[in-house]
């Protein structure tokens, strides 16, 4: 039987050291604050808000809401981020994604005080990234690569010269996972595989580690998985189906249970990848708060 890598229990644990760091902060003065910028009513963002604001509540962070309608213009939203940006009370925040249809939704993203990206996805932080191949990096890095290399670490995983190969090439996790993983304190060798990726089994059968966010409903079959390796399987892709039983939505993965089978260790979705996700939000946010000067924070 595999391994499973728990998500909820290594958040919660995360969460208990971040509540000490935030009561350390506001002794000397600092209090975190995490913003967030909502446009429209969609149920599933405003869950997904919500819940960043409940995080927030248990470990002490304060939190700073943003609401506009869905008939927000271009403007406006971005006349939202600019106050944001201007906010001393705001450590760090996030536009919640997806924008309204007509909406430049990366010009938006670029007006982030990169400083205050707690995403870790703007533009000057990903080149950040890119740039830093060997030194301590000072900026707010990518909320759900961070916490799959975090979920492993916590589970005793070292991907040092391991293979792993990504499935998704998408700014939230494809793209910036490589660049993390291919850091020389992490120095694992990553293959990028996407819709064009010919003859995807001779990449995924030879993997050490395979991270499916494709947000393709169990992408990752048995037959992409060679038995005798005993991958490490992050499911990180999200999906709605219906429950055939039921009728009613219900989220998955990307990979099939039959691949589960032949793996060391998995990450389940949902309770796997996606609280880490939220876990490392709060922890940008926190090393956000450790690098403001006391004077400059409310």
């Amino acid at each position: 039987m595999a391994n499973i890598l728990d998500g909820k229990a290594a958040a919660a644990i995360i969460k208990g050291e971040l509540a000490e760091r935030v009561t350390a902060l506001k002794v000397r003065g600092v209090t975190p604050g995490l913003g967030t910028l909502l446009v429209g009513a969609d149920p599933g963002s405003k869950w997904y808000v919500a819940g960043k604001h409940n995080d927030c509540a248990e470990v002490g962070i304060a939190s700073i809401q943003v609401e506009l309608p869905e008939t927000a213009t271009q403007g406006e939203i971005a006349a939202a981020v600019q106050q944001l940006n201007a906010d001393p009370n705001c450590t760090g925040f996030i536009v919640q994604l997806p924008l309204p249809k007509g909406i430049d939704t990366n010009a938006i993203l670029e007006l982030i005080d990169p400083d205050k990206d707690a995403d870790g996805l703007h533009p000057v932080n990903l080149g950040r990234l890119v740039l830093n191949v060997n030194e301590p990096i000072t900026s707010p890095l990518p909320c759900t690569p961070r916490g799959i290399i975090e979920l492993a670490a916590r589970n005793g995983l070292d991907f040092a010269g391991k293979h792993v190969v990504v499935l998704g090439r998408g700014v939230t996790v494809g793209r910036p996972l490589g660049l993390l993983l291919t850091r020389k304190d992490i120095n694992a060798t990553v293959t990028l595989t996407h819709t064009g990726t010919a003859d995807l089994p001779s990449y995924t059968q030879k993997a050490d580690v395979i991270v499916a966010a494709a947000g393709v409903p169990g992408i990752v079959t048995g037959g992409l998985i060679d038995a005798g390796r005993e991958p490490v399987l992050f499911d990180v892709g999200v999906s709605r189906v219906a429950d055939p039983e039921t009728g009613k939505s219900k989220v998955v993965g990307d990979i099939a249970p039959e691949a589960l089978e032949k793996a060391s260790w998995y990450s389940p979705n949902p309770g796997g990848v996606g609280p880490m996700t939220r876990a490392m939000l709060l922890q940008n946010v926190v090393e956000i708060a450790e690098r403001t000067p006391a004077s400059s924070s409310k």
